[in-house]
């Protein structure tokens, strides 16, 4: 999850050549990375036991961000904003974790995470020639989906049964390359540290994707295997000297996805089509829920962690479709592409000509049925009761197939990701179930319109209020023993069920299958045009251009530096004593009040340590939580956010004022010695316990 920084309208000579290697643009695979482009900038060489160790000392949060070990005890540190919706499940309403923050003092106090998977990349395996051996050249493009999902299958049972880890096919550069990542898995994961949410987040929106920055964004886990702390070999040394302006730094991290590699086709689709579908869905989502929050206290509690995700969620997408609208992006990946199909013109032999325009015939479909889509298949309602339901539906029916034949989501190698979320204690709000489920529907009536058929079955003959409450006082899934029980049955007595909310999921799943079969063979037309387009762009470029992001490990580069605003120098750091001055310049009023802790403790900090800063590395949502790193591999920072001008990086990358900011290792230990009084666990994060 990202958050915001200046705002300022993105300036369109930031955009204005969509260059494909500019200073340190790139989100670069541990197993080929940018070695000539540092040497050449930096003077810098990553050998492979640098690389071996940053690897193995990243870890990913598999709801959607990044971490690092801190100790051979297994300590992890991340963001406050990744932990978020951990430290959510294990507030109460007596006791809210997010507005009291959390130090466990011992390890017996450590309370363990409800559904949190932690993933570390243990080895990259490159399986293209495994892959591709299994497509024909007369299959159709649903053919190849098949074969290509029987292939990637085997590939992931074979490593697990013979591993025991975590085993992924990833897709590369759109479809030409694909790789194999192993992971070591961790389930559980125990909450040790989490300052309140006021000193992680302080300013709020208004602060929000904005620098200068005063932000506390971490959170502290530690790792367990059987019922002891992990012992872990690679973990990252902390350097409390930090860094100064100029220092080459890195970022180890999951990135979610980007655009970079996108044909235009595929850009207007984003502009015209999938953005603002996106945020028609998510505003209406963010009204709904903050009329919820504000009937009470515990309302607002109960609501407290999706309204923040889709706050911020709905930002990055903002500026994304800002910078998608801006002529001088769009004209600079119209020249890019134009040189691009004037080079397969002219190199016939590389097979390429007529990829970009079938793509465009594969996009003109995928929007065709982009509503439908996210109705059917995407949204599960707005339910986490309806997800359920979909899966054991799902399940039911997909444990009957040969294991290569069975949606990715479903296969043995999914099989432990999947039963964690399944049986999950996180808490479920009746009373929030039924309000988003007849928002759904009513939406869904709106968009695909009340005669359509699924709308009908959706509805069942009644309205959306009627029919919510319907669903949720008819469903027993609010019990993980009545979950289980259903767990596993044939799709024959699954059916038989009396489940309110299990029986639509059945009565969906048709018409949610067939637009899901539409679009998969849709995007596996263009992965196989992409495939030919890539072998292009490497004829023409090299190996100067980076995959796009796949939530997957990538290491990034840059150097500390400030902004140049318009002549007006915006200094690379910010100091704890800013913080202070920050709130009684705001009035001390929300969201620049600060806690009372922070209050309390001002006369012993030190004002001038450094608390946050700024480099050029290359960062997107997924990335928050990556340790910022040293050119001796050292944690000396955790990145959290980017200023306002990131946000396009999603399709295009320049460093003119666009900077990604993280939390500087000297204000973190600061903060915890003096504040909230943590010096055991400072130790231990120091290596010196």
């Amino acid at each position: 999850m990202r958050i915001r920084f200046p705002r300022l309208i993105v300036p369109s000579f930031l955009l204005a050549a969509a260059a494909l290697v500019r200073a340190d643009d790139g989100m670069w695979l541990l197993n080929a990375p940018p070695a000539a482009q540092l040497k050449e900038r930096y003077g810098f060489e990553p050998t492979p036991a640098w690389l071996e160790h940053v690897q193995r000392s990243a870890v990913r949060f598999n709801n959607g961000g990044s971490g690092s070990f801190a100790s051979a005890d297994g300590l992890i540190i991340t963001n406050h904003h990744v932990g978020f919706d951990a430290i959510f499940k294990l507030s109460t309403k007596e006791h809210n974790l997010l507005k009291e923050g959390f130090y466990a003092k011992t390890r017996a106090e450590e309370r363990k995470a409800v559904d949190l998977e932690l993933n570390v990349l243990q080895s990259i395996e490159d399986v293209t020639a495994k892959v591709n051996a299994s497509v024909r050249p007369e299959m159709s493009a649903a053919e190849v989906l098949a074969a290509r999902n029987a292939a990637k299958a085997a590939i992931e049972k074979e490593s697990f049964d013979k591993t025991g880890l975590r085993s992924d096919v990833v897709t590369l550069y759109q479809g030409a390359q694909y790789h194999l990542y192993r992971y070591k898995v961790y389930t559980d994961v125990r909450l040790v540290f989490a300052p309140e949410e006021q000193a992680a987040f302080f300013g709020g929106d208004p602060d929000n994707f904005e620098y200068p920055r005063y932000n506390l964004d971490i959170s502290i886990f530690r790792a367990y295997e059987n019922g002891a702390p992990a012992k872990i070999e690679h973990h990252l040394k902390w350097n409390p000297a930090g860094t100064k302006e100029g220092d080459l730094v890195f970022l180890a991290g999951h990135p979610g996805s980007t655009q970079r590699l996108i044909t235009m086709a595929e850009l207007e689709y984003a502009r015209d089509v999938q953005l603002p579908g996106v945020l028609r869905w998510m505003k209406s989502r963010e009204v709904l829920l903050n009329s919820y929050a504000k009937r009470g206290a515990e309302n607002a509690r109960q609501v407290q962690d999706e309204i923040r995700g889709i706050e911020n969620s709905r930002k990055v997408y903002d500026g994304r479709i800002g910078g998608l609208l801006d002529p001088q992006l769009v004209a600079a990946k119209q020249a890019e592409e134009d040189a691009l199909r004037k080079f397969a013109q002219d190199k016939p032999e590389l097979g390429a000509g007529d990829a970009w325009d079938k793509i465009a015939d594969a996009q003109h479909v995928i929007a065709a049925n982009a509503a439908r889509y996210n109705y059917l298949e995407s949204y599960y309602l707005n339910s986490s009761l309806y997800k359920i339901a979909r899966d054991l539906a799902r399940v039911a029916a997909e444990t009957q197939k040969p294991n290569g034949e069975r949606l990715p989501e479903y296969r043995d190698s999914a099989k432990n990701t999947f039963e964690l979320a399944l049986f999950s204690a996180k808490p479920i709000h009746p009373e929030v179930e039924q309000l988003k489920i007849e928002h759904c529907l009513t939406l869904m009536a709106m968009e695909l319109g009340a005669n359509d058929p699924a709308v009908k079955i959706a509805l069942g003959g009644k309205s959306p209020a009627v029919r919510a409450a319907e669903l949720v006082n008819g469903t027993k899934l609010l019990d993980i023993a009545a979950r289980k029980a259903l767990y596993g049955q044939s799709p024959d007595a699954l059916a038989k069920s009396d489940d309110a909310m299990v029986q639509l999921a059945l009565a969906l799943d048709p018409a949610a299958r067939a637009v899901r079969k539409t679009l998969d063979a849709q995007s596996e037309a263009k992965q196989q045009a992409h495939a030919r387009i890539a072998k292009v762009r490497y004829a023409k470029d090299g190996d100067r251009v980076s995959p796009d992001a796949t939530f997957t490990l990538r290491l990034s580069y840059g150097a500390v530096k400030g902004i140049d605003a318009g002549g007006a120098k915006v200094a690379p750091y910010t100091t704890l004593g800013g913080m202070f001055e920050r709130a009684a310049d705001r009035g001390n009023v929300p969201p620049f009040d600060l806690p009372a802790s922070w209050v309390a403790a001002k006369g012993k900090l030190d004002a001038s340590v450094p608390f946050n800063f700024i480099s050029t590395c290359y960062s997107i949502g997924g990335n928050s939580g990556s340790p910022t790193v040293n050119r001796d591999g050292e944690f000396i920072g955790i990145i959290f956010d980017g200023t306002i001008e990131t946000l396009v990086w999603n399709y295009a990358f320049s460093d003119t004022r666009a900077r990604s900011v993280s939390v500087d290792v000297r204000g973190i230990v600061e903060a915890m010695r003096k504040i909230y009084g943590a010096d055991a666990l400072v130790e231990e994060l120091l290596g010196k316990k």
